[in-house]
């Protein structure tokens, strides 16, 4: 019989932390009033937690209203691909001491806009998956 390897793998949390840091961007799922709504954003990973900039707007009333929200990544090749998923809480930064501590982390916008707005998601949650990409198995 052939060695049959598993074609989803579970990551650990360190290994999602890895890949956070590693991820370029991210899309989060925040839900007010009923409605979900998903943005991309990009972050930073410092201090066990998640931090990115944005502009006034729906997001931040979003995030004002319910802070809890979901992080996701994702990134594939040829023969593998993966996604984590964060679940917490976002907080705006209010604290000068805070904002500017924020400031220093390796962080730009990636569109020329002003997002002056900092968030942190504090994760509750990690979760991951590995998989190994290939043709679909005989069906019958």
């Amino acid at each position: 019989m052939d060695d049959v390897v598993n074609p989803v793998e579970v990551l650990d949390e360190r290994e999602c932390w890895e890949l956070l840091e590693l991820a370029p961007m991210g899309r989060i799922a925040l839900a007010a009033a009923g409605e979900l709504d998903i943005f991309p954003i990009n972050f930073a990973v410092h201090e066990g937690a998640l931090w990115f900039r944005t502009a006034p707007g729906t997001k931040l009333v979003e995030l004002t209203v319910n802070p809890e929200v979901a992080l996701e990544i994702d990134g594939w090749d040829e023969g593998e691909a993966f996604s984590v998923v964060v679940k917490g809480e976002a907080e705006r930064l209010e604290r000068g001491s805070e904002i500017d501590a924020a400031e220093r982390l390796p962080l730009a916008p990636w569109v020329p806009t002003l997002k002056y707005r900092w968030v942190r998601i504090r994760p509750r949650t990690l979760t991951g998956r590995r998989f190994r990409r290939g043709p679909e198995p005989e069906r019958f």
